[in-house]
């Protein structure tokens, strides 16, 4: 039914999740992140819920680390068996629960800036496909003024690039046993909105490649949004009909 990823910049400045589905909207349900807390994916037989609260508890409690706020969230639910939940904290491991009521075949893998995992797969191999995926780029610390080609997709360490290299390499292993039909990219930096959330929440044919586009679109203007929010007086222009 879905398969993600969760992951953090290696100094932990940036947080995200690239994440598809065969059910509509999964970003707006199953994708959560929050700025120098973590990332959260929700899925299986999903309860949104669950994101907030395992954000809350690694921000109540940053060391603890991702397996402490993962473990009390599935304490405080009674239905922890139909959940399946990939957690990344801004320090230590990341951690991922698959229940026994997980549908179908059930993968899940783990690195040391980065978690996926998937259920309803065509094949069990592509939770770790998505991890080397990942890791095989070089990683680009993200630097909160500085650091756009680690959220710009300028180069070939990009964050964002990355998790989008890990979907797609997630799909060439094919998958989701069936088609899967939206797809999104959620990132997070030093502010309290996030920098980057894409959705395609439905296309009958090739949702990552709708998804890519909108990346390839929206990467390079990423710091100049940044910039017109906190800054408007020397933000660059839109450059369109009517703009000074």
């Amino acid at each position: 039914m879905t398969f993600s990823i969760v992951a953090r910049s290696p100094n932990a400045t940036l947080f995200g999740v690239a994440i598809a589905s065969s059910s509509p909207a999964v970003g707006a349900r199953c994708a959560h992140a929050r700025a120098g807390v973590g990332a959260v994916a929700t899925q299986n037989i999903t309860d949104p819920a669950l994101g907030p609260l395992i954000l809350g508890a690694l921000q109540r409690n940053r060391a603890a680390g991702a397996g402490t706020a993962l473990d009390d969230a599935l304490w405080s639910t009674p239905h922890a068996a139909y959940r399946q939940l990939a957690v990344i904290g801004p320090v230590g491991a990341p951690a991922v629960h698959c229940g026994a009521h997980a549908l179908g075949v059930v993968a899940a893998a783990t690195g040391a800036n980065a978690a996926a995992a998937g259920n309803l797969l065509a094949d069990a191999s592509v939770a770790a496909a998505m991890i080397g995926a990942f890791e095989a780029e070089p990683a680009i610390d993200a630097h909160p003024v500085n650091g756009a080609d680690d959220v710009n997709g300028a180069g070939p360490g990009s964050f964002g690039a990355r998790l989008l290299k890990a979907l797609h390499q997630g799909a060439a292993c094919g998958g989701e046993a069936g088609p899967i039909h939206s797809a999104a990219l959620l990132i997070v930096r030093d502010l309290s909105w996030p920098i980057v959330d894409l959705r395609v929440d439905w296309a009958d044919h090739d949702p990552l490649g709708a998804l890519t586009r909108l990346w390839k679109v929206y990467a390079p203007q990423i710091e100049d949004y940044v910039r017109r929010a906190l800054a408007p007086d020397r933000a660059p222009g839109f450059g369109v009909a009517g703009d000074p």
